[in-house]
């Protein structure tokens, strides 16, 4: 397992009335939307937006698949930090590794939920593969702490 620092990005959000169930806990669903929203804010921030994108190259990212492990309940008005790092860039798909964590006074978090999210590129109108743009991948591979810039797999010595 790596350590905190190898994640390439963080994103913090409040949790509202709206996220949680009738327990006041954060409904199990919700958390992908939380890293749904991390991935997007990280592309915005390497200056990809989802729907200049589909303008310019016709194509979009879409999940593929998820799985999540569930380990600690937020609950309203949790400030939460979510964490992720690319795992692997292929031709037509990236891997994430994400974390919800939620953020103490002290400093410290305690981790919450912790997913794996895969992420395929495809044709925006006939939902098939396609390669991911060559500009956004090279942008998105120079951010990515643990990749390998120029095979796209996970950096050597770097746990997979």
């Amino acid at each position: 397992m790596r350590g905190m620092a190898d994640f390439d990005t963080s994103w913090s959000i409040r949790v509202y009335y709206e996220d949680t169930d009738a327990g006041g806990v954060v409904f199990y669903a919700n958390y992908l939307k939380f890293f749904e929203r991390a991935r997007t804010e990280w592309l915005r921030s390497l200056g990809i937006e989802q729907l200049e994108l589909a303008r310019n190259t016709g194509m979009i990212f879409i999940v593929r698949a998820t799985a999540v492990d569930y380990l600690s309940p937020a609950r309203l008005d949790d400030l939460l930090t979510i964490k992720s790092r690319i795992e692997r860039i292929g031709g037509a798909s990236v891997d994430f590794e994400q974390e919800a964590w939620r953020e103490a006074p002290d400093g410290h978090g305690e981790l919450l939920a912790r997913g794996s999210i895969k992420i395929g590129c495809v044709a925006a109108h006939t939902l098939r593969p396609g390669k991911i743009p060559a500009q956004v991948r090279l942008v998105m591979q120079s951010a990515a702490k643990s990749v390998n810039a120029t095979s796209g797999e996970p950096a050597r010595g770097a746990a997979a």
